[in-house]
């Protein structure tokens, strides 16, 4: 069995998909919303998710285009909602964490779930695999588990069985990353976030983007095409439901900030 994180070196060689463009110049406009994925699109991933580094002015960067754009700027992420404000600071930007399962509008302190808590059955089960398996990094979040095994890659085949028997035992879905499967309650969905987000009057009538890097933005990208808008993607080249793509994390900011600069100067 093949880990999915491996069809992006795969991808790259085949000839069933031509390379995507990259995607126009974003503008400041009244039409134009963007939601941004975190880890793989605005941080190049760790080993572990607490070693990522945010770059300087980053933070800075995604409030002043979230300032500009009028608040139709949303961060969606695999990351819990608590993980995400340590590494950015308190910023009054709309974000959608674990998946999309915690939802706090920009201004607000105030996080809505969009699905139910993981039972804790399901946690001690995959606790006790990832123990049983070389001491696996395990990610707990409110809606979710997620498992690494970025330095046990050969426990995929064993994991992916686990994680697949358990899901189908509580109705859960398994959702595969870089390097890591994890266990997402029902209505925790990134494009059930850009949903909940885009019924909001804030982004009611604009064109979304959704810039991503993993096969867990797949659900958000047909999400903003849904509402004539299209997905980025960021990385290797794969079978994707994105329009557009950029290289790597460093293309993204420099994508952003473009539209800052441009701003100014209009």
């Amino acid at each position: 069995m093949t880990d999915p994180s491996d069809s992006l070196s795969l991808a790259e060689q085949a000839t069933a998909q031509r390379d995507l463009p990259p995607p126009p110049p974003l503008r400041i406009a009244p039409q134009t919303a963007l939601f941004l994925d975190f880890d793989g699109t605005l941080v190049d991933i760790a080993d572990r998710p607490d070693e990522v580094v945010v770059p300087n002015g980053l933070p800075k960067m995604i409030k002043e285009l979230a300032d500009r754009l009028d608040g139709r700027l949303a961060i969606v992420t695999g990351r819990s909602l608590t993980a995400l404000d340590a590494l950015l600071g308190p910023l009054p930007v709309a974000v959608a964490g674990s998946h999309g399962g915690e939802f706090r509008p920009a201004g607000s302190n105030a996080v809505r779930a969009l699905a139910e808590p993981l039972p804790a059955v399901v946690a001690e089960a995959l606790v006790a695999f990832a123990k049983a398996n070389g001491g696996l990094l395990v990610e707990a979040k409110p809606f979710s588990m997620a498992v690494h095994y970025r330095r046990h890659p050969s426990v995929f085949d064993n994991l992916l069985t686990c994680a697949e028997g358990i899901a189908s035992e509580y109705g859960l879905a398994v959702k595969h990353g870089k390097q890591v499967i994890e266990l997402v309650m029902p209505g925790s969905n990134k494009d059930n976030a850009v949903i909940q987000f885009m019924e909001r009057p804030e982004f009611a009538g604009t064109l979304p983007q959704f810039v991503g890097d993993d096969m867990t933005d797949e659900d958000a990208f047909h999400a903003v095409i849904g509402f004539g808008g299209g997905g980025v993607l960021v990385g290797h080249m794969r079978p994707t439901a994105a329009r557009w793509r950029l290289e790597n994390v460093a293309a993204v900011h420099s994508w952003l900030s473009s539209a800052l600069i441009a701003g100014e100067e209009a």
